[in-house]
């Protein structure tokens, strides 16, 4: 199935996205679950059936929101490709380099992605995410994809020189409508095998990333193991697994986003996540 958290007619809902249809499955099961990551957290018992009954609109008619507006946490896993390892000149590290995401700075499919007022250095991270299904701690490597309830994608829109201000990235990943997520997530069984698929990020057209995922210096598993050593992931909770080389801020001259353009990040199967930039008031 393929999933998304919407507002249409005035509200927020969510259902499931089939062809150019989406199927209003919040407002059929409004009495069992409030908002999608309550459906994941029950494991989406009933999901697919309470289709037969929703109420149908054509995508063109819906405002795509973040897939999990709500998250208890969201999870960034930096510098988790070689290439991009390699043109920022980290160090190998043998454990994933993790940063956090607040909620209310994310931002959905075709929403602007905002560059803010105190900054023009904002760039691109086409990323694969992670929706967690199953609670836990100290999951092993073994069990990690019993945990996942489904995949999406994400732009972890990035405000260098914020993020350049220490060696903590925080402040330049948290400038709100900057992290774009959607249009929806897929669950596992309809995606399949992740690691030959293909990640590209296009500004304007113009491909600036590419990889496959087979490329991660740390898998799926590995950072599901890692994460939950050290906090408790819950039904919702958000792992963005990162970028591929290629970001502007290493390119010379640097690339950055700006006012009028369009971002898109398109992962094999799994859709397009677009985006256009607009400069904050």
């Amino acid at each position: 199935m393929k999933l998304s958290t919407v507002a249409t007619a005035g509200r927020q809902t969510w259902g499931i996205v089939e062809g150019e249809t989406f199927f209003d499955v919040g407002a059929a099961l409004q009495s069992r679950y409030v908002d999608l990551k309550s459906a994941v957290a029950a494991g989406l018992e009933g999901v697919a059936a309470a289709k037969a009954a929703a109420r149908s609109f054509a995508l063109s008619e819906l405002e795509w929101m973040p897939v999990i507006g709500n998250p208890d946490k969201i999870l960034c896993v930096g510098l988790n490709y070689e290439m991009h390892r390699q043109e920022t000149g980290r160090s190998v590290v043998e454990n994933p380099t993790i940063f956090a995401r607040y909620a209310n700075s994310q931002t959905g499919h075709m929403a602007p992605i905002v560059r803010p007022r105190v900054s023009s250095d904002l760039d691109f991270e086409g990323e694969l995410a992670i929706i967690i299904g199953k609670p836990g701690r100290y999951i092993s490597r073994a069990d990690a994809f019993s945990h996942v309830a489904g995949y999406s994608i994400y732009n972890d829109g990035s405000v260098r020189d914020f993020q350049r201000h220490t060696i903590q990235f925080t402040p330049g990943k948290n400038f709100p409508d900057t992290g774009a997520f959607g249009p929806w997530m897929m669950t596992p069984d309809e995606l399949g095998d992740l690691a030959p698929l293909r990640i590209q990020t296009r500004l304007n057209g113009e491909v600036v990333q590419e990889s496959t995922f087979e490329m991660m210096i740390f898998g799926i598993a590995h950072i599901i193991e890692y994460c939950s050593t050290f906090t408790r992931l819950e039904p919702g909770d958000v792992i963005a697994t990162g970028t591929p080389g290629g970001v502007g801020a290493k390119r010379n001259p640097p690339l950055w986003m700006k006012p009028g353009d369009i971002v898109e990040v398109e992962i094999d199967r799994l859709g397009v996540l677009r985006n256009p930039i607009e400069q904050e008031a």
